[in-house]
């Protein structure tokens, strides 16, 4: 995967724009194109339009919804294994397309074309993981009663993906339905509807019409779903005050939810732990990604004896920040995805400099374009300000000494998320006895956001709704139902 990473910038059309635009990109109901008028997407990496895509409304949710609901019942009656090998041959089909579908990616997100590339790879994984799973049956066996805990599909399934990873947290909302035995109806953000309409197009050539959908739209569009008699789920990954409007938009017809919400992950690092490998984690998911990654590192606590060596190295790192095209085999920086989410975390910092705090960061060109922050580590910090205390989303991370791990414990513990959080040390059973404590719904020892698909993804607190991956996140898109005999009693000898 690597060799092939570093020869793909070769590749590269020549008119990124141009190329787009000869795919023809359209929303896919029943399998067909469903046209609509026409808006830009802006490329963060430059702030230029880089294409053209279809924008949904309300109309065109009812058509999606109706197509799914049609093609539901033979969708639902095909047995477990046949929607499973539907599914891999849409892995086969995203893999045989990784390369046009890390160009889009790159394009839309403004990522760096080998971390595009990396969530390709990812994203095949995730639906071949998923498509594995199998759903447990409990089995009630007694005098005078057979009974079965069976699961069935649920109907048609809504699902609403970010932009920060926006291949890889779509199939595996679109994975988790189909096996499950529902059909589907997908919509991308609107910051990021290329991808999503790109394997539209693929999945025509997999699934019979009306299982996969997939329209664009706004805010407006996501509220439709919600709402819709027709679905009976929602599957949606984005802030929690979203994930609150979207959950009492659908409370009247009652919908199941997976929401996976915003996170504040706290990193402990004990007097033990090794300063370089934490400084290389936080780097590469909290700063160099910018920030945009639901489970990053977004308050860091280090031990007073290695807090000098943990900060001095993530300067480090940060000096090796490189803003450019995606397409440019130098540029290692991610861009915000928009001028406002920029403004947004260049509050953070301009608050922490007026509080006192110390802001490291060494400014890129000033003639860099498009939405790039430098990245900047904050020293001086504590909580109750908005750079402690709020997910800041974008590549600014307070660091902070302490001394007690029983302080540290409360202040990690402290507010309403509860997505991630790591404890790092060169003891494992001390690190796990800490972690343990943690209120949040993954705990990781010596990593961060290390998610898989074949490992179960809960929530806590504000940080979500649910469970995803494994078979639970295929569970989350069934409904439970008890299969319950009286038997006779056994005719005398």
């Amino acid at each position: 995967m690597m060799q092939e990473a570093e020869t793909i910038y070769s590749e590269i059309p020549k008119s990124v724009p141009g190329w787009i635009a000869s795919l023809r990109l359209e929303q896919t109901i029943a399998n067909r194109d469903v046209p609509a008028a026409r808006r830009s997407v802006v490329h963060p990496a430059d702030g230029a339009v880089i294409a053209e895509c279809p924008e949904a409304g309300v109309a065109d949710v009812d058509a999606a919804v109706a197509a799914a609901r049609e093609a539901y019942p033979g969708w639902a009656a095909l047995s477990w294994s046949a929607r499973r090998a539907r599914l891999e041959a849409f892995a086969d089909a995203l893999f045989q397309n990784r390369k046009a579908l890390a160009f889009i990616i790159a394009a839309e997100t403004g990522r760096p074309l080998r971390r595009a590339w990396s969530e390709v790879f990812f994203s095949v994984d995730f639906v071949r993981t998923i498509a594995a799973q199998d759903l447990p049956e409990t089995v009630y066996d007694r005098a005078g009663l057979k009974a079965r805990l069976v699961h069935r599909p649920l109907g048609v399934v809504g699902a609403i993906a970010p932009w920060n990873a926006p291949v890889i947290l779509g199939v595996a909302k679109i994975a988790n339905a189909l096996l499950a035995g529902d059909t589907i109806v997908l919509r991308p953000a609107p910051q990021t509807p290329l991808s999503a309409l790109f394997m539209g197009l693929l999945a025509r050539e997999v699934f019979p019409a009306g299982v996969y959908n997939t329209i664009t739209g706004d805010a407006a569009v996501g509220a439709a779903m919600a709402a819709h008699p027709g679905i009976a789920k929602i599957s949606f990954t984005g802030s929690t005050q979203t994930g609150r409007l979207i959950a009492a938009a659908a409370a009247p017809t009652l919908k199941k939810l997976t929401l996976e919400l915003g996170g504040n992950d706290a990193a402990i690092v004990l007097d033990d732990a090794d300063p370089a490998e934490v400084a290389a984690c936080a780097y590469r998911i909290s700063l160099e990604n910018a920030g945009q990654f639901c489970a990053a590192i977004k308050r860091l606590y280090v031990h007073e004896s290695l807090y000098g060596a943990v900060r001095d190295r993530l300067l480090m790192l940060m000096e090796t920040a490189s803003a450019g095209s995606p397409f440019e085999a130098t540029s290692t920086m991610a861009p915000l995805q928009s001028q406002a989410q920029l403004d947004r975390v260049t509050g953070f910092a301009e608050d922490a400099a007026a509080r006192g705090c110390t802001v490291h960061q060494r400014p890129f060109a000033a003639d860099t374009q498009g939405y790039f922050m430098a990245p900047a580590l904050v020293e001086g910090c504590e909580a109750g300000m908005p750079l402690v205390d709020e997910e800041q989303f974008g590549p600014i991370l307070p660091i902070m000494p302490f001394r007690d791990e029983e302080a540290v414990l409360a202040a990690a513990n402290a507010g309403e998320y509860g997505l991630g959080g790591s404890v790092w040390s060169a003891d494992v059973e001390r690190a796990l006895a800490l972690a343990a404590r943690l209120e949040s719904g993954t705990a990781w020892v010596n990593q961060h956001g290390a998610y898989s698909a074949g490992l179960p993804l809960p929530f806590a607190k504000q940080s979500g709704v649910g469970m995803d991956y494994a078979h639970f996140g295929v569970l989350e898109h069934a409904r439970a139902m008890l299969l319950n005999a009286r038997v006779p009693d056994a005719a005398p000898a």
